[in-house]
């Protein structure tokens, strides 16, 4: 960090952080409305640029339809690669600078919040800016576009200064989208209604029977309480008249409830006493209300099961999945976690099936039934749209609301308005042309390079984004190009008109200590449902802003949000989700359920997690062994080849150890950070991150950290070597022990840190089945070619064990084949030996099942009985010098291993068993 400019944080200057911001921040670009001000920079005069046929001088602004696209944003240079720059950017630069202006005073809330940044005042935000992006960090908060499975998550990007709402400003956008939402409301129970809209002509039928997002399966029905929009959002922006104008709703799947809040906390944490002085309203009982709401209206259940559908780990927005249902209390769940059984929706648990009343849809209308809506969908529910027109489920949003989407429903929403609720809107939306009509399409052609082209319906390919072209940017031979298009397939196209965005502060810490900057923002606020047609905006919201010099606020490009502060001239509302007067017996029946999908990767990272460790040592064991004196040892160099072969560790046309030494290292060492390569460390890494990812919700956020730490610096350290040619065996073992070190902490986190529930049972299960696999086959190996039988041998197996310390701690120098089974076979209080893990793994199976404390189950008794081993018959030594009684246990246990393995696989992840019950209906 560069040192602060003393002239600006003098002592004097500390005094007075609110002049001292006036003095800093740059106002904002002409013809925008400045937040930190509140009132507009006075716009300066346009000139055509040459080549350019005359516009209007309204500066150009494109938002976006999603809060999750590309959004063009005013008062940002052009790219180079456009054919035409903006009219404004390049009058600005043949025009002399307007005189200087004296900058106006800071609103009374920006000046309330500089003015109580606390002792260190302008100061300490660098400070703050580095702890800010440190939390967000730890807490993992995440936004993946286009989420590649195998790529890093990206971390959220949050500035350090709220956007302050005034509660005058406030009142505005509330009494506005609670109009707004009733009256999109009572348009969905129209439309699967009576359609009299329809009839009467206020709807045109091609923006609705004509809208892809329109389920004609739907028609007739009645949603519980009448009500079809529980989670409205809104994305609005601040005109250059201090005014909010709607640019765009969302009523599918809208996303930002939870990043908000992790917005909330995160930066109130960092101006506490700002937060408390500007009378800040909570967040928390909206929450409340909603989730309150959604209960009494499900149509069964008490209490009423509900559920939060996400498409999975791999999608952008899967952490606000994660951390929402987590901050609700409800289940998170995937499709393949839900099934419908007699027009009923019900939760595959390891229990049996639950049923579920109430589901919070995160997963956009055409995904949701592949049987009636896309055939292809892997993420939704097979029969979903079935138990819905049964009025057995609540679904928030009712399916079908895609068509209120459409850009194109924005201008006839004033009259569906005052016919629906007898009312005008009092929160007015941009401009907006249905091209679908004649009057309008001849009305717009003439503005056409002063506003932007948005497709009327969603894309072919299935996407619900809506890509627009800015007017601004074309020449006229592409404005004539669009426009014969739009004459051709007017339904297609909607036009809209421009707005330029209000800009707010940021702290601008990449430009130099001290530097604030103007960002163009566009707010996104919601309306949630709290009980039968009613509803309540949520005091706070999304702000998105645009990057710098960047002409897109897009998250991927440069953008970022920032936490929105409504203030209130009343009482704060401290209301929270805890709830002190709960009973022990609510919370029995509260107990989360553990569903099939979750337990399924709660038991592969108990695998993957000791299949790593287990590779990790053998690794390291190899290559130590290798380089040591004890290379000359044949039986010991075939035993470590067959265990790499066995765990995939070299491939299978290497030579062995014993025919080229430094061949087979050279071979192992290679394959270490092979993320490709089942039984690989970096496999082993990627895989439990992956199994991880599907089960955040149920780990620490330390935990997650050690995971994706893990992953990050092991294949970081194997790409570098690779890079220059070659991973040496010292820096393998460099790796492989820091790789060691991380995944012991995982261990630890896995032991100590997680509730002993069926998924926890499961991971551990897990994880014992894969360590009774893998040590039973290095005995069984270390047997069967005699390595055992050398000192060199004997010593590489008591490590591999990892029980050196205890081996030589009880029997001194002692070296035989007693010792070796009574420590490694035998005894039930060394953690690695087969007895400890199989008596382990048949308890943990009993458990599982429900059976009473002590009375073991029909699959605990599949695996062999540690109780009738005894060091007398294992030691008996057969008619070739071999210990047939010992060899027989090992391949039983190894076999028997796998075979548990399958039996839990079908008895509680496909349920194809006994467990196709319901239980709790």
């Amino acid at each position: 960090m560069e040192p602060l400019n003393e002239s600006l944080f003098d002592a004097q200057a500390l005094e007075f952080p609110a002049a001292l911001a006036s003095a800093l921040a740059p106002a904002a670009l002409p013809g925008h409305f400045d937040e930190l001000r509140g009132e507009a920079t006075p716009a300066a005069p346009a000139r055509p640029a040459m080549g350019i046929p005359p516009m209007a001088p309204m500066p150009p602004l494109l938002y976006d339809a999603t809060a999750e696209r590309p959004a063009v944003v005013p008062g940002a240079p052009q790219a180079p690669s456009q054919a035409q720059t903006q009219t404004q950017t390049q009058s600005q630069a043949v025009q002399p600078a307007p005189p200087p202006r004296e900058k106006p005073p800071l609103t009374p809330g920006w000046n309330a919040f500089f003015d109580q940044l606390g002792p260190g005042g302008f100061g300490d935000l660098p400070r703050r800016a580095v702890s800010l992006e440190r939390q967000i960090r730890d807490n993992g908060v995440t936004y993946n576009v286009y989420a590649d499975a195998n790529g890093p998550q990206r971390p959220w990007s949050l500035d350090l200064f709220p956007l302050i709402v005034s509660p005058e400003s406030w009142s505005q956008i509330e009494t506005g989208v609670l109009q707004r939402v009733r009256v999109l409301d009572r348009v969905m129970a129209d439309v699967y209604g009576p359609q009299q809209l329809l009839a009467e002509g206020l709807l045109p039928a091609a923006l609705v029977r004509g809208h892809p997002g329109y389920l004609r399966a739907l028609h007739g029905v009645k949603p519980p309480g009448d009500t079809w929009l529980h989670i409205a959002a809104f994305d609005l922006a601040r005109g250059p008249d201090g005014n909010w104008w709607v640019v765009s709703q969302r009523t599918q799947a809208p996303s930002g409830l939870g990043y908000l809040l992790e917005n909330r906390l995160a930066i109130a944490r960092q101006f506490p006493q700002a937060f408390e002085a500007l009378h800040v309203q909570r967040l928390a009982a909206t929450y409340s209300a909603m989730m309150d709401g959604l209960q009494h209206m499900c149509p069964a259940g008490v209490p009423p099961h509900i559920a939060l559908l996400t498409p999975g780990p791999y999608n952008e927005t899967y952490f606000e999945h994660a951390y929402l249902a987590r901050y609700l209390g409800v289940t998170l769940v995937e499709g393949s976690d839900l099934t419908v059984r007699d027009q009923r929706l019900y939760l595959k648990t390891l229990q049996g099936l639950r049923p579920v009343h109430g589901l919070i849809k995160r997963l956009d209308d055409q995904f949701l039934d592949p049987l009636e809506l896309r055939p292809d969908s892997t993420l939704g529910v097979p029969g979903l749209l079935q138990a819905i027109r049964a009025g057995n489920v609540l679904v928030a949003n009712m399916p079908g609301s895609a068509f209120l989407e459409s850009p194109a429903l924005l201008g006839f929403l004033p009259g569906l308005a005052r016919r629906l609720i007898g009312e005008k809107l009092k929160l007015p939306a941009l401009p907006t042309w249905w091209c679908g009509e004649r009057a309008a399409l001849e009305a717009v052609l003439p503005q056409l390079g002063d506003c932007a082209i948005k497709p009327t319906y969603p894309g072919s390919d299935g996407q619900t984004s809506f890509d627009a072209v800015l007017g601004s940017q074309l020449s006229r031979r592409q404005l004539d190009e669009w426009a014969g298009r739009i004459v051709r397939e007017g339904e297609a196209h909607t036009i809209q008109s421009y707005l330029p965005l209000s800009q707010m502060p940021t702290w601008a810490s990449d430009m130099g200590p001290g530097h604030i900057a103007p960002r163009a923002v566009l707010l996104r606020v919601f309306a949630v449902s709290d009980g039968a047609q009613s509803w309540r905006v949520l005091p706070g919201g999304l702000a998105r802003l645009a990057g710098r010099d960047a002409q897109i606020a897009s998250m991927q490009r440069g953008g970022s949000s920032a936490d929105v502060w409504v203030q209130t001239h009343g009482e704060v509302d401290r209301t929270t989700l805890l709830q002190p007067h709960a009973t022990p017996a609510s919370l029995a029946r509260h107990r989360a359920p553990v569903t099939s999908r979750a337990a399924e990767n709660m038991f592969w990272l108990g695998r993957y997690t000791e299949r790593a460790e287990n590779a990790v040592r053998l690794a390291r064991l190899t290559l130590n062994l290798l380089g040591s004196e004890d290379q000359s040892s044949r039986p010991l160099l075939d035993w470590l080849h067959r265990m790499a072969l066995r765990n995939a560790l070299v491939p299978a046309e290497v030579p062995s150890a014993p025919q080229s030494r430094r061949v087979f290292e050279r071979a192992l060492v290679a394959e270490l950070g092979d993320v490709e390569r089942g039984g690989s460390v970096g496999f082993s890494l990627r895989c439990i991150r992956q199994a991880a990812a599907a089960v955040r919700e149920r780990l620490s956020q330390d935990n997650w950290n050690q995971i994706m730490r893990a992953e990050a610096e092991f294949l970081r350290r194997a790409a570098e070597q690779a890079g220059e040619g070659s991973f040496a065996t010292g820096a393998a073992l460099r790796a492989l022990e820091s790789a060691s070190t991380a995944l012991a902490a995982m261990t630890g986190a896995q032991t100590d840190r997680m509730t002993r529930d069926d998924a926890w049972r499961l991971l551990s299960i897990g994880r014992h089945i894969e360590r009774l696999g893998f040590l039973s086959s290095a005995l069984e190996a270390g047997f069967e070619n005699g390595a055992v039988h050398e000192v060199s041998g004997f010593e590489a197996m008591v490590a591999l064990f990892d029980s050196t310390i205890t081996f030589h701690a009880r029997y001194q120098q002692r070296r035989d084949v007693a010792t070796l089974v009574d420590l490694l076979v035998l005894d039930a209080e060394n953690p690695r030996s087969l007895a400890w893990v199989t008596q382990t793994l048949r308890g943990r199976i009993a458990r599982l099942a429900g059976s009473a404390p002590g009375k073991l189950t029909a699959l605990s008794y599949e695996l062999p009985d540690p109780a009738t081993w005894t060091l007398e018959h294992l030691c008996l030594v057969g008619a070739d010098a071999n210990y047939p009684a010992l060899a027989e246990l090992l391949a039983s246990c190894e076999t028997a291993a796998y075979h548990v393995s399958d039996a839990i696989g079908t008895r509680y992840f496909t349920l194809t068993s006994e467990s196709l019950r319901s239980v709790g209906a």
